[in-house]
């Protein structure tokens, strides 16, 4: 048996915290005697602390600072609103942290999928945005970069739905420590797969060094309530199915009938019908003797012409997809170079440095099950999440909807993210509608809530949107009221009235009894806009 040399000394440590503590307690109290008690109950507490894990040095970023003293709002850029049809889709641009924050706000449990692509933190200056989460003043030198991952998990985390599931592209820098991190948030318990993607395929690199042709997907479920799909079977994944004996079930091909494990009570012989003796296998065949003998009836085992072995038939009608496998190949999903085609093809040029193919993204919204679900890409980079989306609507009649998050660094945006969206629903017609955001940020530090609460008010159509998946302009059908002096403006334009279907109204706007018989009498559904939009607004 090992002996535990860490608990041991963890032991001795807080032995000796208990000793002080009770000379301390002993001695005349006052100021100085209270605070030494308090120091040795945070040095306990981190004594006994987790000491298995990751392990990264915290950092504080830009936004950090902004979101102490500052609530992120949502403006919609109305030039860019695109309406085709289909599903609401959104376009975030800013800090991807406030992003999620805001999304928390909307979509707390009730996002299926996510995908991202993190930066990889390769410190490569070709990408089209800041790559490097390097501090050289860390003792570990991942530090940075899994602070920088971890603050925006967590809000992941929260924003899945107990059946969502996580996946995360990643490279060998940090690989290791991205899986680690996620076991901690996670839970160990809830990792899926780390799948290997081949990204390339032609070689490359210098002689003396290996030639890299693969990155990572990590998946990892909120809860064990998440179910795996199925993946759709090719003509490739049914080429070794026949009908060599016209079966009437159709195609099928042989099977195994050994016992992975020794068995001694399922080793038995087999008669053949000219009556040839089949032995066992060395573990036994795979069912009873009765068991094989009905197979045998139904047909579903036969024997070979020499009768000397059984052939187990699996029949093609019996399966209903693919076990999805953890290699994802170039050919079938797509590599950075197919990728790349893909982005020239749309621009004319090479737009962004590392784009994933649409495929590849095609293949993780495959793995879920609902065909309405709602995406989210917080690492929008070059938009592929969105097209993927888009195109397997078009492929399967799904109404999946996608919300993008990325900053608008060196254009990625709005020159890039949004473009390519505008572009493939132009080319392709896709029926697919986007809205367009901006994030921006209300002072409200030193503040009381009246002098800022107006301009909070004026977002709140924004998160209505988003959490709903509509649209406010132009719709005669819908419409928003947050006052009780926008009801009044409402409920006086008939007009209005008759045409509106729903009404979303501010949660303390008050209807009196002859407004609500109005409603009524409109026939005009009310859904009220919830409080936990703006916690700030409650004073």
């Amino acid at each position: 048996m090992s002996t535990n040399i860490s608990k041991k000394k963890r032991d001795d440590l807080l032995d000796k915290i208990k000793q002080i503590r009770a000379f301390i307690a002993a001695a005349p109290q006052d100021e100085n005697t209270g605070n030494l008690l308090s120091y040795l109950s945070e040095l306990e507490k981190d004594v006994n602390g987790k000491k298995y894990g990751l392990v990264f040095e915290e950092h504080r970023e830009k936004i950090d600072e902004v979101l102490d003293t500052h609530t992120p709002v949502l403006t919609e850029d109305a030039d860019l609103f695109i309406d085709h049809g289909g599903q609401m889709n959104f376009l975030l641009e800013g800090d991807n942290l406030a992003a999620l924050k805001l999304l928390e706000k909307t979509h707390r449990g009730n996002i299926d999928l996510i995908f991202i692509d993190p930066p990889y933190n390769t410190r490569n200056g070709d990408f089209g945005y800041d790559d490097s989460r390097v501090d050289l003043t860390d003792t570990f030198r991942h530090s940075k970069w899994v602070s920088f991952m971890s603050e925006r998990l967590l809000v992941a985390r929260r924003l899945l739905k107990n059946d969502g599931v996580i996946f995360i592209a990643i490279d060998d820098n940090e690989q290791a420590a991205l899986k680690l991190l996620c076991d901690q948030l996670f839970g160990e318990e809830n990792f899926l797969a780390s799948i290997i993607w081949q990204h390339s395929i032609q070689p490359k690199g210098y002689s003396g060094t290996f030639s890299v042709h693969h990155n990572y997907i990590l998946c990892y479920q909120k809860t064990a309530q998440f179910v795996l799909n199925s993946l759709p079977r090719t003509d490739e994944d049914n080429k070794a199915y026949a009908n060599p004996d016209n079966d009437p079930r159709g195609r099928w091909r042989s099977g195994d009938v050994r016992n992975a494990l020794y068995r001694p009570n399922l080793i038995y012989d087999i008669i053949s019908p000219s009556g040839n003796v089949i032995k066992p296998c060395a573990n036994g065949w795979r069912w009873s003797k009765e068991t094989v003998e009905e197979k045998i009836k139904s047909g579903e085992i036969i024997f070979s012409k020499d009768e000397t072995r059984i052939i187990r038939k699996i029949y093609l009608d019996t399966l209903e997809g693919r076990t999805p496998e953890t290699i994802w190949f170039g050919k079938d999903v797509g590599t950075t170079r197919s990728a790349m085609s893909e982005i020239k093809e749309i621009f004319g040029s090479s737009a962004f440095g590392t784009p994933k193919p649409t495929s590849l993204i095609e293949r993780t919204l495959r793995l879920i099950s609902r065909t309405d679900a709602t995406v989210l890409d917080f690492f929008a980079g070059s938009g592929t999440t969105g097209h993927a989306v888009m195109k397997l609507n078009a492929e399967d009649g799904g109404t999946r909807r996608f919300i993008l998050c990325t900053n608008n660094e060196n254009g990625i945006c709005r020159d890039v993210t949004y473009e390519r969206i505008r572009r493939v629903i132009d080319k392709e017609d896709y029926a697919a509608s986007l809205k367009y955001y901006k994030v921006g940020y209300v002072p409200i530090s030193d503040r009381m809530y009246y002098e800022y609460a107006d301009e909070l008010l004026r977002h709140i159509r924004e998160l209505v949107e988003l959490e709903n998946g509509i649209n406010f302009t132009g719709n005669e059908e819908i419409a928003i009221v947050l006052t009780d002096e926008e009801l009044e403006i409402f409920l006086d334009d008939e007009g209005i009235c008759k045409r509106c279907r729903k009404l979303y109204m501010g949660h303390d706007v008050l209807l009196d009894a002859q407004q609500a018989q109005a409603l009524q009498e409109y026939n005009i559904a009310v859904n009220v806009i919830p409080d936990y939009y703006y916690k700030e607004l409650e004073g």
